[in-house]
C-alpha cells in the first residue's frame, strides 16, 4: 500500500476539515471509517425524498463568523429555526423555558408574574447549598418546571434517578422571560439543503477512502502506511484501556417510514414523562420544511453504553475526568498521533466547536 502523510481515522467533522485542510496544502490523506458511510454522526441517509438525521437530530447554530462563512461554502443552508416542544402527560409546552411555557403552566401574562411564581417556588424548595442534581434543578427553576419538564427527561437520559446524579450536569436552566422559543442564542441557525452528506463527500474529494474499515485491524494488516495519524476514536481504545475504561452513554434509534404527510407537526417533540420509555421523536422532513406525502420518524432512547455499540455522550464525571487527564498525559508523548472529535477529546462538542477544534489542529500542524 502506498504511503500517505496522514492515515485519518473516522470521517466525521473533525477528521474530514483536516483532511480538506491537509490536501489544499498538497500533503496525501487516507480517510478510513469503520462505518459503511462517511459523515460520522451528521451523516444524512435519503429516505422518500427526506433527509434523514441517521444518529439524531443534528442542527447547525454558531456565532463564529468564520465557522459559519466556513461551512456555509460547501452547502447552502435555510432558515430552520429549532423550537421543540415538550409533552407532559397530554400536556404541551414550548421548549427552552419562556413566557409561552409559563402562561401554559400558570396563565400568567407577564414577566414579573412569571418572575414572581419561580421565586416563589425556589424559596419554598429551601435549598442553599445543591447535593444533587434535583437540588440544583429545584433551586434553579422550582418545582412546577422541574417536575413536569425536567425530572422524567433527565431521568431518562442519564438511566439513574436525578437525586443519585451530581449537581454540575446542570449549572444552569436557562429562563427567558420573551415570548421566544427560539432554543439557541447564536447568531446564526440554519440545516444545509440536501442533507449534512454532501458536505463531507466536498471536504474528501482530494482523499483517499476506506470505509467498513477498523483502525486497529487495519494497521496490524497493513502496518505504517502513515507519517502522521489523526485519531478520532476513542482516546482510551487507542491506548488498549490500559488505565481503565471512559463511560458514556449511547443512544437507540427507532426510525420509521409513516404513511401520512404529518406526524408531529414539529422537528423535534421532547417526552417528559419517566413512563414514556423514549426521550424525543424526531420528524426528519421538519428540518427543510418537506412537503412530501410520506414522513420519516426517529424515536431516541437513552441508554447505558457497552462496549460494541457507538458511545455518544461522555459522563464527564469526576472519575472520568480525572480519568481523561490520565490519557491525555500519555497523547502528549505521542507526537505522531493527533487526537480530535468527540470521542479523541472525551468532550460533548456542537459541530461549530468540532470545526473550531479541527482549525486549531490544522493551524498546529501547518503554521
Amino acid at each position: 500500500m502506498k504511503k500517505y502523510d496522514y492515515l485519518i481515522v473516522g470521517s466525521g467533522l473533525f477528521g474530514a476539515v483536516f483532511a480538506f485542510e491537509a490536501t489544499k496544502k498538497g500533503k496525501s490523506c487516507l480517510v478510513i471509517d469503520k462505518r459503511s458511510h462517511i459523515g460520522g454522526n451528521i451523516y444524512t441517509e435519503n429516505i422518500e425524498g427526506i433527509n434523514v438525521h441517521k444518529y439524531g437530530a443534528h442542527i447547525f447554530h454558531t456565532s463564529d463568523k468564520k465557522v459559519w462563512d466556513y461551512i456555509t461554502s460547501f452547502a447552502e443552508f435555510n432558515n430552520f429555526v429549532n423550537s421543540p416542544i415538550a409533552v407532559y402527560k397530554d400536556e404541551l409546552y414550548n421548549m427552552p423555558f419562556n413566557m409561552n411555557t409559563f402562561s401554559k403552566l400558570w396563565g400568567v401574562k407577564t414577566p414579573s408574574e412569571a418572575k414572581a411564581i419561580i421565586d416563589k417556588q425556589r424559596k419554598e424548595c429551601g435549598v442553599e447549598n445543591p447535593q444533587n442534581l434535583e437540588e440544583q434543578a429545584l433551586s434553579l427553576v422550582g418545582r412546577d418546571v422541574y417536575e413536569k419538564l425536567v425530572k422524567g427527561y433527565t431521568e431518562k437520559q442519564w438511566g439513574r434517578p436525578c437525586k443519585e446524579l451530581p449537581a454540575f450536569i446542570i449549572k444552569r436552566l436557562p429562563l427567558r422571560f420573551v415570548y421566544d422559543n427560539n432554543y439557541f442564542n447564536d447568531r446564526y441557525q440554519g440545516i444545509p439543503i440536501g442533507g449534512y452528506t454532501q458536505i463531507i463527500e466536498k471536504m474528501l474529494a482530494d482523499a483517499d477512502v476506506l470505509l467498513n474499515t477498523d483502525y486497529f485491524e487495519f494497521i496490524k494488516d497493513n502496518g505504517a502506511v502513515e507519517t502522521k495519524t489523526v485519531f478520532t476514536g476513542q482516546i482510551d481504545e487507542f491506548f488498549g484501556y490500559q488505565l481503565g475504561e471512559l463511560q458514556f452513554r449511547t443512544v437507540r434509534f427507532e426510525t420509521e417510514v409513516l404513511d401520512e404527510e404529518n406526524f408531529q407537526g414539529n422537528a423535534a417533540v421532547n417526552y417528559t414523562c419517566a413512563d414514556v420509555p423514549y426521550t424525543r421523536i424526531i420528524e426528519h422532513k421538519h428540518f427543510e420544511f418537506g412537503k412530501q406525502p410520506k414522513t420519516v420518524i426517529s424515536r431516541e432512547y437513552s441508554a447505558e453504553w457497552t462496549k460494541g455499540i457507538e458511545p455518544y455522550y461522555p459522563i464527564n464525571d469526576d472519575r472520568n475526568n480525572n480519568l481523561y487527564q490520565q490519557y491525555e498525559k500519555l497523547a502528549k508523548t505521542r507526537s505522531d498521533v493527533i487526537f480530535g472529535g468527540r470521542l479523541g477529546s472525551y468532550k460533548y462538542y456542537d459541530m461549530d466547536k468540532v470545526i473550531a477544534a479541527a482549525f486549531e489542529a490544522v493551524d498546529k500542524e501547518f503554521n
